[in-house]
């Protein structure tokens, strides 16, 4: 439940948004996540949507959320949900953002993703990174940038991620040593190619269909990189429709042998996993490893 005082700030944060006396006559949850608290709020002005969370692990969390989502709305490709504002009350730090009526496909559904990630792709960035970190998940998102994607790939994500694992005692000595004689064969293994601007954790669960019958993206990592991690973590948990996959294919092709990459580009998603719910996670990045060694 929301307290009575949560809800008369977020009143006075609506008024002062729309320069306009706005209340929030009530709200329902809205379920799905599992880091954050989420609601649906009737106002004067409409629906909104509302994420909450403790803060324990991030007070800037959804201030770089919604960055995110800002950058990915300006670039006008795929659909977001418009932030309004971020805030803290007392222990809780909150975002609002527009509220999208879920609705049905339309007949092209797959094909129009597939163009619109496309789009998004071709808005590119002169080195790979981000002028700032943000979030994966409940984990920091370092994004230092750098001119080369293996040296990003390396020293902003696989090395970072095997040092927490090996810290938490997810990893061994020797699993770690592995990882990092993979890492430097990165430059052996990927071509070189601008860097994108990708959503950065693009997966079924982070995507909807609007009332418009077309797709909306939310929850991003944004940041400047291969797009070839996007297209892998969307194949990670079941993958895609395959007409995303071939509108994405004849609106940005994809460099020669990428599917070979494919599981390399997943380590990252893992190690993220592993690192938050442990368990069979460690033998997927494993796995991976041994094949690439």
């Amino acid at each position: 439940m929301l307290h009575s005082r949560f809800l008369e700030h977020l009143q006075q944060r609506f008024t002062d948004f729309f320069s306009d006396a706005i209340s929030v006559h009530n709200y329902f949850p809205v379920y799905g996540g599992d880091i954050n608290q989420v609601f649906m709020l009737e106002t004067g002005k409409g629906n909104f949507l509302i994420k909450i969370n403790a803060s324990l692990f991030g007070l800037d969390m959804f201030e770089k959320e919604a960055r995110g989502l800002i950058t990915l709305a300006d670039k006008g490709c795929i659909k977001v949900p418009r932030p309004l504002f971020d805030g803290k009350f007392h222990q809780q730090i909150f975002l609002v953002m527009e509220y999208i009526e879920k609705g049905n496909p339309v007949d092209n559904f797959w094909n129009d993703f597939g163009e619109r990630l496309a789009c998004l792709h071709h808005q590119t960035g002169v080195r790979h990174g981000l002028g700032y970190p943000n979030y994966i998940g409940k984990l920091v998102q370092p994004n230092f940038e750098h001119d080369k994607w293996p040296d990003f790939y390396t020293n902003e994500r696989i090395l970072p991620l095997a040092v927490k694992a090996l810290s938490k005692g997810l990893l061994e000595a020797e699993q770690m040593t592995e990882i990092e004689k993979l890492s430097a064969k990165f430059s052996e293994i990927y071509p070189e190619e601008k860097p994108s601007l990708l959503h950065g954790d693009l997966w079924s669960g982070n995507f909807m269909v609007a009332s418009s019958g077309l797709a909306v993206v939310f929850d991003p990592a944004i940041y400047y990189g291969n797009r070839e991690m996007d297209i892998a973590m969307s194949l990670l948990f079941g993958g895609f429709d395959k007409k995303f996959y071939e509108s994405y294919q004849y609106h940005f092709p994809m460099q020669q042998g990428w599917e070979q990459r494919v599981e390399l580009c997943q380590l990252y998603p893992l190690l993220v996993h592993l690192i938050l719910f442990g368990g069979h996670y460690h033998q997927q990045v494993m796995d991976i490893i041994k094949k690439y060694k």
